[in-house]
């Protein structure tokens, strides 16, 4: 089984690799000090298991978490923390155990068989669990990653089984569909089309065209984008009340 170590506190890194170093088949690949790094060393090793803290500087281990559900392959996701009042929110990022600092080594041997479990059993099914909004999106590159804050993200265009996110400093690709997107992002994007969500305040105007069309002008697109007919009466709406 191959572990990434993921804590902001050297010492709490330091007593997870000691125990760790005590049961059978067990290797650390890695450490990280965040959310961030935590992302990219799973990128880059695809650990069979996570062992987050919560509380973490930047992106925590919840957010950290909700993007490793949608990792291929999918490490298990174990937290170690010394508050148990996560414990409701770390279930519901669907972590196999929870386990309480200052860990125990019998609740961390029982944490790997729980994982053994799932590697042999439940497998890895790619879908990010329910919950809070994340604050960024995560493009795979390569075995590496790009974390893209959603503040940046001008608009999102589904192309075949990718959605191409247009930001702030270019283009990534992401493997996530639009309706869930749409779903965990209601607030901040709109629907102008079955293949394209916009982030409401880059709408500046809509223009028909002389071929009977509706088009988006956005404050930082290279062109309009195109309207669906279904979508045009919504949008003329939420236009009314920026």
């Amino acid at each position: 089984m191959t572990v990434v170590i993921a804590d902001d506190e050297p010492l709490a890194r330091d007593r997870l690799r000691s125990l760790l170093r005590e049961q059978p088949g067990v290797e650390v690949v890695a450490e990280a000090g965040d959310g961030q790094h935590a992302l990219h060393a799973c990128a880059e090793h695809e650990p069979d298991l996570v062992l987050l803290d919560i509380a973490m500087p930047g992106i925590d281990g919840l957010e950290a978490a909700r993007h490793l559900a949608a990792f291929e392959p999918r490490p298990a996701v174990v937290f170690c923390t010394a508050y148990d009042a996560h414990a409701l929110s770390a279930f519901e990022a669907e972590a196999i155990d929870y386990l309480v600092k200052p860990v125990r080594p019998e609740r961390l041997a029982a944490a790997l068989e729980r994982v053994r479990t799932f590697a042999a059993g439940r497998g890895r099914n790619g879908h990010a669990p329910a919950g809070q909004r994340r604050s960024h999106l995560c493009a795979r590159l390569r075995g590496s990653l790009r974390l893209i804050p959603i503040e940046d993200v001008h608009y999102l265009q589904a192309e075949e089984k990718y959605v191409v996110v247009h930001h702030a400093r270019g283009e990534d690709l992401i493997e996530e569909s639009l309706k869930s997107l749409e779903d965990e992002f209601s607030e901040r994007f709109i629907r102008i089309h079955r293949n394209c969500l916009v982030a409401r305040h880059e709408i500046v105007e809509l223009k028909r065209c002389p071929d009977g069309h509706v088009h988006a002008v956005l404050r930082h697109g290279k062109q309009p984008l195109e309207v669906s007919r279904r979508c045009v009466a919504g949008l003329r709406e939420m236009l009314k009340h920026l």
